[in-house]
């Protein structure tokens, strides 16, 4: 089988395509045969060594991958069963979806809801289901398309992306942060009504500003979430899953016992499993066919390398697949 090997020499991490035995897969219940995986933001960082995301090598990332199971011991899964994997360290601490092969606990997997394919499950990816767990945060703190403007950070990589497209397709008014202008075409067609530059907040920030958005959807962090906090209505929600701006939080506690403002972290790597279907099935219902088109660019397992490097660079707009047949 073919996999991409992350290895470390003198301090480096070096990614190669290699054909490896299939008797070298970790321990697991079930044996999948991948068809699709993906490139999410902590891909790139481990397969460029800039983050200290794997600390065991040699290691296969990959921390999603939808295939089909070729053996399992665990009778929830059968071979020819259609199957999906997102988190649980998959890619990080136990080797992920870059490679032909992956063999799991069968507690991770997921059975192919009805209404999806290999595919489109990636198309959504973990990036889609971060997205999800985002706009049900919301919902479950009160914000309503009634309640006003959602403002969404990073929109252009695969999160903000697919936050655009839910929103836009539960009724909410939704305004896009995007760096880049060439993303401005697709944010558009995927819902935005707005659409402003990271420069809007990108400076110091005082501790309260005019409220402006009833809720946010954040990727960014550091200054970008610091900001948005001061402008959020008072009894807003803001939801934080990413950390591509920096991991600091350089605000104060203004929006929060003032206008009674929310900051709701999301995890996706450890949802339990009855919460994974229930957003697997809010993503069939609420993401419009023409998503699956918009957001999405492949790739084949011998250019995921490069392709993660362009994420890194910021050269890259939406979701990208490998195709790993």
């Amino acid at each position: 089988m073919q996999a991409l090997l992350l290895e470390q020499q003198d301090g480096q991490t070096q990614a190669q395509l290699r054909d490896i035995s299939p008797d070298a897969l970790p321990e697991g219940e079930v044996t999948v045969e991948v068809d699709w995986s993906g490139i999410n933001y902590k891909d790139a960082l481990a397969i460029t060594g800039k983050g200290k995301i794997i600390r065991q090598f040699p290691m296969v990332p990959g921390i999603d991958f939808a295939g089909r199971v070729l053996h399992s011991s665990d009778p929830r899964f059968h071979h020819g069963q259609s199957v999906i994997l997102t988190g649980w360290g998959v890619g990080e601490t136990h080797w992920g979806g870059l490679a032909e092969q992956a063999r799991v606990k069968a507690d991770w997997l997921v059975a192919m809801p009805e209404g999806l394919d290999s595919r489109k499950a990636m198309v959504i990816g973990t990036a889609g289901f971060t997205a999800m767990l985002c706009v049900m945060a919301l919902e479950d703190g009160g914000i309503t398309p009634q309640s006003g403007e959602i403002l969404v950070t990073g929109a252009g990589g695969g999160v903000g992306s697919t936050a655009v497209a839910l929103l836009h397709a539960l009724g909410y008014k939704v305004c896009a942060l995007s760096g880049r202008s060439a993303t401005h075409p697709m944010l558009q067609q995927l819902g935005a009504d707005t659409i402003i530059g990271r420069e809007a907040l990108n400076g110091d920030c005082r501790p309260l500003e005019k409220q402006r958005w009833a809720g946010a959807i954040d990727t960014v962090g550091d200054k970008v979430l610091a900001n948005l906090l001061t402008q959020i209505h008072y009894g807003g929600v803001v939801t934080a899953c990413g950390l591509a701006g920096g991991v600091n939080l350089p605000t104060t506690v203004m929006p929060f016992i003032l206008r009674n403002v929310r900051l709701q972290g999301i995890d996706s790597v450890s949802v339990p499993v009855a919460r994974r279907v229930e957003v697997w099935r809010r993503l069939i219902k609420n993401l419009p066919a023409t998503y699956y088109q918009l957001a999405t660019r492949e790739v084949a397992l011998a250019d995921a390398a490069e392709a993660a490097r362009q994420l890194l660079a910021n050269n890259v707009t939406g979701r990208t697949l490998v195709k790993i047949r």
